[in-house]
């Protein structure tokens, strides 16, 4: 992109160099808002179509070029399910296991429970309090609900509401 050289991976794919000009190239990443809308007593989770039977998770989506992370989570959560948050909250982050991508898992409080689903990306959504987590989380639900995989950030963010609340 420099001289016009053909450039090689080095470093296992963490970046490229030009072997003509030396100029290092590092791949863009692209992050990603995770997050889990919360309202008095409940937080919500969503479920895709593609996913197993039951699966629920914290809701997800790409920041454009040029938003913040807040008005990505707020964004998302208008676009999926219909909902309008506020005091959106940094929980950690997480490499995504698709190239390049990075996970921002957030926390947000919806400024009410009317859902409107977006049906390309979410199939469902359910409000779930404490008592329904723990029915999940033990494999109890009468309807077989899961949550993702203990180091998947959403379960990250729904195990941190679930002990501390919003």
């Amino acid at each position: 992109a420099n001289c016009g050289a053909a450039s090689v991976v080095v470093e296992a794919g963490w970046k490229r160099e030009c072997p003509a000009c030396k100029t290092e190239h590092f791949p863009r990443f692209d992050p990603v808002v995770i997050m889990l809308p919360t309202h008095v007593e409940n937080c919500l989770l969503g479920r895709q179509r593609a996913w197993p039977r039951g699966m629920h998770s914290a809701l997800a989506g790409f920041v454009e070029p040029g938003e913040a992370i807040e008005e990505a989570v707020a964004r998302e959560t208008l676009e999926e399910v219909g909902l309008r948050v506020r005091d959106v909250c940094l929980h950690s982050s997480q490499p995504w296991p698709f190239p390049h991508s990075l996970m921002i898992g957030c926390l947000a409080a919806a400024g009410g429970r009317q859902l409107i689903l977006d049906p390309v990306e979410i199939s469902e959504a359910i409000w779930a309090d404490r008592e329904m987590i723990r029915a999940i989380n033990s494999g109890e639900h009468p309807d077989g609900y899961s949550l993702p995989g203990k180091f998947a950030i959403a379960r990250s963010l729904i195990r941190h509401w679930y002990d501390h609340g919003s």
